[in-house]
């Protein structure tokens, strides 16, 4: 529908296999990205949870952020060489003392990163029948050291059968590119302007 011949699009990934957060932003720095963009499935222990909702780099400002960060990043305690990862400098996804480099980092794209997520949030709200649970600021690792304005978006939950069911049809992947896509579209136009 539409053509963007001056955008390329850089995957991380292109399979359902998991790569180190080092590596996702390590890619997007390398290739001088303009923007980031993380597409998540949340999660929960139970299935009643709802909801999309979109992250940018920033500290917690509730510890319920705080525990989404502490999930999202524990991810890298899977790797095989987390613990010997220089990129990572000790970090511990489950210790609070951790967190203290995140406080310390200036997020020079914090308010372009907004802007991107706030236009996520509202195509969401506008398309997807589901709870709008808003942008939140948390210290995700796969956002803390991009070069860009960049955003973690969770696209529904996974472990809710009604969402996950809307996130394996074709009807809602295509819904949620389309609304990923007219989020870019209007950033892009807001930030050209």
């Amino acid at each position: 529908r539409f053509n963007y011949p001056d955008v390329k699009v850089i995957y991380t990934r292109t399979t359902d296999v998991d790569i180190s957060c080092v590596r996702v932003y390590l890619i997007a720095n390398r290739n001088k990205a303009d923007l980031f963009i993380s597409i998540h499935a949340n999660s929960h222990p139970t299935s009643t949870p709802t909801g999309v909702e979109t992250f940018v780099m920033g500290l917690s400002k509730s510890a319920s952020n705080l525990e989404v960060a502490k999930k999202e990043n524990a991810d890298i305690l899977l790797e095989a060489d987390y613990k010997t990862n220089k990129d990572y400098a000790g970090f511990d996804p489950n210790s609070d003392e951790s967190y203290i480099i995140f406080s310390l980092a200036q997020n020079a794209y914090l308010e372009k990163s907004l802007n991107f997520a706030q236009a996520i949030q509202t195509q969401y709200k506008n398309n997807i029948k589901t709870i709008n649970r808003g942008v939140k600021q948390a210290e995700l690792f796969v956002l803390y050291k991009t070069a860009m304005p960049a955003v973690l978006t969770e696209v529904g939950f996974i472990s809710n059968p009604t969402e996950e069911a809307y996130m394996l049809s074709k009807e809602g992947q295509a819904n949620i590119a389309l609304c990923l896509f007219n989020a870019f579209m209007n950033y892009k136009v807001a930030e050209e302007s």
